[in-house]
Order: C-alpha cells, then structure tokens, then sequence
C-alpha cells in the first residue's frame, strides 16, 4: 500500500491537503475557492471524482472558505465536530455533515483517518493522520505548542505535513502589534521554525521520508531560510516548502523508502493567489 500527497495550498489565504491511494482520497481543510481547488488538481493531473470526503480541522476561513461550495458540487460529506460546524458558519446540506470525534478512526475505501486534539485558537481545534494499510501520513498545522499527542502521531508517519509560521527574530523584528505577536507566539497560535526543527530533529522516524514545511507567514518567514534549516539536518529526507501561491508536486509515500519519488517536478509560481484572510498568519 502507498499514498500520493500533495498540498493545494498552504498559507493564511488558505489551506488544502490531498491524501489518496490509486482509488480514493480525502481532502484535509478546503480554504481556498472551489474554481482555484479544481485548476490545480486538473495541473496535478487529479480528477476530482477521486476525493471522497473533506476533513476540517477548525473553523477558521483559510481552512473552510471553499467547503459549501465543493461538498455542494461533488456530493461530498463533510467530517467535522459539532461545535466547529456550529461556529463556522458553513451552509451544508444536514445529510452532508458527518461529526467526527478525538481518536475516533474513520474508514473511508482503504483510507482510514484518525484525528486527535491541537492547542490552537479556535474552538474545537483537530489534527489528523490518515493511514493506509502500513503506511501514514501527518496533518500538523496550526498548532500553538507540540503536545504529547502530536509528538506521539509524528513518530508514526512516513510523510508529514509540518507547520513552520514564523521566524523568531523576523516576528520580533515585524510590524505587528505587540498583542498579535504575542498571539502567534502564545500556546495558542502557530510552531515556529526553531519548534517544528526541534520536534524534527528529536522524534522523527527512520522511516520517515518526505517532510512538507507548511503554513509559513507571509511576512515572518522566508522558504528560503525554511528550506536552508530544515535540509541541513535532513539527511535522506526530501524536505519540501509547500508555497502560498501554487500546489506542490505529487509526491508518492511508500512504507520502503527507496521506492519513494517526486512524481511531478514541482509547478512554477505563476498563478496568484487567492486572498482570504485567515486568523493570523
């Protein structure tokens, strides 16, 4: 067994992550427009009639904007707890929200997901996993602090997604106001570069082959100084910056890391973004 990942987008003007085998797949969050998530799966050579079914990690816009729409046109249920539904106030026809809850698996085809809780500012706020047959990959954005659960699910995974917002001294050095810095920095917000390293560099698998350094802040970071930090300490693992403009490449994940490939080279920066704002960066 293996999966295909990809993230769609990664950023405060929104949030999508594909996970598939060769006969289903799931989207984890879904912030950017319908139209947007569709051209990019079309350039990454997806059809849309694979994914079967959206998880939400919370309800903050960069993570739901295109959910109505998406569920709307493809028919897809929506996983997601009840007071996240409640407070993110999302039209979704009843039939197409399912609720989900902390450590509960999820079969979807031979795709199962597991989710499990986050420290982050909002209301009921998930990570996930989703695994299938021996292999796993790791959902983890938007995560103030790394939390025994998150240290736990990092350990299993082939691949992960990992949040790296904000470079300590770029933050510091920053226009924001002392309160939203102190926001980004609380147990609350967003890992910086030194924690999501640290978390890397101390629990990281042998198996692991893949690391995606998501969600980083327009302003308080750089892929450059990102991809620079995280490569020096890689060895054999394809470290990945997943951009605020465009899809990644297609990567396939493997439980033997030999046989893991880039199976597209990755696109070039040359369609806008769309900008809905999220929380913070």
């Amino acid at each position: 067994m293996s999966l295909f990942i990809a993230a769609l987008n990664s950023g405060s003007n929104g949030n999508c992550y594909y996970i598939g085998n060769e006969e289903e797949a799931i989207f984890i969050d879904a912030g950017l427009a319908c139209s947007e998530i569709e051209k990019r799966m079309t350039r990454l050579g997806l059809p849309m009639q694979r994914v079967k079914a959206i998880f939400i990690s919370h309800e903050h816009k960069d993570h739901i904007f295109g959910v109505p729409t998406l569920a709307k046109k493809y028919h897809l249920p929506v996983y997601i707890t009840p007071t996240t539904y409640k407070h993110g106030g999302m039209r979704i026809a009843e039939k197409q929200v399912f609720p989900f809850r902390q450590a509960e698996s999820i079969q979807i085809g031979k795709l199962l997901i597991t989710a499990f809780t986050k420290s982050h500012d909002a209301v009921d706020p998930h990570s996930f996993i989703v695994s299938c047959g021996e292999v796993t990959v790791g959902i983890f954005t938007d995560i103030g602090k790394p939390c025994k659960q998150l240290i736990h699910h990092f350990q299993q995974c082939h691949a992960a997604f990992l949040e790296a917002n904000y470079d300590e001294d770029l933050l510091e050095r920053s226009s924001y106001p002392y309160f939203l810095k102190q926001r980004i920095q609380g147990d609350q917000g967003h890992l910086s570069n030194s924690q999501a390293l640290n978390l890397f560099n101390q629990y990281r698998p042998p198996f692991m082959s893949h690391l995606i350094l998501s969600h980083l802040s327009k302003e308080n970071n750089s892929p450059g100084i990102v991809e620079n930090l995280f490569t020096e300490h890689a060895g054999e693992i394809q470290v990945v910056v997943a951009s605020r403009v465009v899809e990644t490449a297609l990567y396939h994940i493997s439980h033997r890391r030999v046989a893991n490939r880039t199976l597209l080279k990755k696109l070039p920066a040359r369609v806008r973004p769309n900008v809905q704002l999220g929380l913070f960066d």
